[in-house]
């Protein structure tokens, strides 16, 4: 269990974001409250977990409390809904559509003599704060980080926080993760899982190993978008920190967040621009349709296996477990299609007389569309999506010295979690401050493309779309 300090480290919080917003500009303080709290704060259990209200964690406390305090200091300063309509329907659907999944779930669910209970209007109102703190971030970075010094910024935050962290996960492969037992009193996974092989893979004081090292990716790849496209950071340095990173990222032992590296970092340093955002589009687009071909069996899950299973024969044992729970979970999910089972566990199969769980949900998307069903999960994953259309947009309408550089890395590493949470459940505040500030930037070039007119010998693009 969580010790005292845990739960000082929750409740102090507030307080260093109040400072930081009080010393630094908005966009900086912003970035560094979500992205610190995310890093360092406990991982649940360590939550206040209040009456009527979903629990107050690491992932929501930093974003509340930048809420509030930008609220009081500078009003509600614009629309807080995103100017294009699919965003704003995608928005409204996220939030409100948990209402809607509790009305068709009022009925208790029973396993043998293990019953779950239903879902009211108690419910409904926990699921919809809870939609709206999750996405808090997305609508704080829309309206704050819609420039591109705040995305230079955020490229800078994660070279240097992950710089920062490689230090603790040093410590970690070599004594074993046990940082965060020793500061905050507990271990927030399971041990087993951190060990590959022969050593161990850091976790500090994220959910998982494999948050870790996806963290670590993105540090990599930032700092290698700052040396190409920032004169300031064109520098022996930055290159150093970047082959640092990556080899931090080598140590780590997370075999997916190596493969994104190997595919990323190239399409960074080698690809334009626009090429970069055509890539990430395609990625998220596949994400999107990853569920639809499971659901039409149309994923060759057995060729998959195969081809893994001549590489490492582990992970291939790992995979094909993950296909077998969500085949069993999506079968599960298509009972109720619409609105999904909601909250209680509701979409699990549980044994009929431990009440334990006889499956695992690894991937966010087999959760989404399991607890509100496929409309929450075209709500979640199309608002994530959306930026990278919308910024595709304008840099087809705009001139190639009006779009922000650093536009490209960016949306890069956004379809890539995006992707990731096919296999893994790495939907964490930064994935929404990242597709929030993308879209805030979008809009700007919207809004000044609408002033001045089409570019000399450039059409706009996708105009009926958005």
């Amino acid at each position: 269990m969580p010790n005292p300090l845990a739960y000082l480290m929750l409740a102090v919080w507030p307080v260093v974001t109040i400072v930081l917003f009080r010393r630094l500009p908005v966009d900086r303080a912003l970035i560094l409250s979500l992205m610190l709290g995310y890093l360092f704060l406990p991982e649940p259990p360590a939550a206040f977990d209040l009456p009527l209200a979903p629990p107050l964690v690491k992932h929501n406390i930093p974003a509340l409390t930048a809420f509030a305090f930008v609220l009081w200091k500078y009003g509600p300063q614009g629309l807080i809904l995103p100017q294009s309509p699919v965003g704003k329907l995608l928005l409204i659907t996220f939030v409100l559509s948990p209402v809607m999944t509790a009305m068709t779930n009022t009925d208790p669910v029973f396993f043998g003599q293990i019953g779950l209970p239903g879902l009211g209007i108690k419910d409904a109102l926990a699921l919809v704060v809870q939609q709206f703190l999750l996405v808090l971030p997305f609508l704080l970075a829309r309206q704050y980080l819609a420039d591109g010094g705040a995305q230079r910024y955020f490229l800078l935050a994660l070279m240097v926080c992950g710089l920062i962290y490689s230090v603790p996960m040093l410590i970690e492969m070599r004594l074993s993760p046990q940082l965060n037992r020793w500061i905050y009193g507990y271990y927030q996974h399971l041990f087993g899982q951190s060990i590959r092989a022969n050593g161990y893979r850091p976790v500090v004081f994220l959910y998982h190993g494999l948050w870790v090292a996806f963290f670590i990716f993105t540090s990599a790849v930032a700092a290698l978008a700052l040396w190409r496209l920032d004169a300031r950071m064109h520098t022996f340095r930055t290159v150093a920190a970047a082959l640092y990173l990556t080899l931090i990222l080598v140590l780590s032992k997370s075999l997916g967040a190596l493969i994104f590296a190997v595919g990323a970092i190239p399409m960074v340093v080698f690809f334009s621009r626009q090429m970069q955002i055509k890539v990430a589009i395609l990625i998220g687009l596949l994400a999107i349709g990853y569920p639809v071909m499971k659901g039409a069996h149309l994923v060759p899950e057995e060729r998959i296996l195969a081809a893994v299973s001549q590489f490492d024969k582990e992970r291939s044992y790992s995979l094909e477990f993950r296909f077998d729970n969500e085949n069993v979970l999506l079968d599960r999910a298509y009972q109720k299609p619409v609105f999904g089972w909601g909250s209680w566990g509701r979409n699990q199969i549980l044994d009929p007389v431990s009440g334990a769980s006889l499956t695992v949900t690894d991937g966010r998307w087999i959760i989404v569309i399991g607890v509100y069903g496929w409309v929450g999960f075209l709500a979640e994953f199309g608002l994530l999506v959306l930026p990278l259309l919308l910024l595709w947009r304008e840099a087809m309408a705009a001139r190639e010295d009006a779009i922000s550089p650093f536009i490209a890395p960016l949306s890069l590493l956004l379809a890539i979690n995006i992707f990731d949470m096919l296999p893994n459940a790495t939907l964490t505040p930064l994935t929404w401050l990242l597709a929030g500030a993308l879209t805030g930037y979008a809009e700007t070039l919207r809004s000044a493309r609408l002033r001045q007119g089409p570019a000399p010998g450039r059409t706009p693009g996708w105009q009926s779309i958005m």
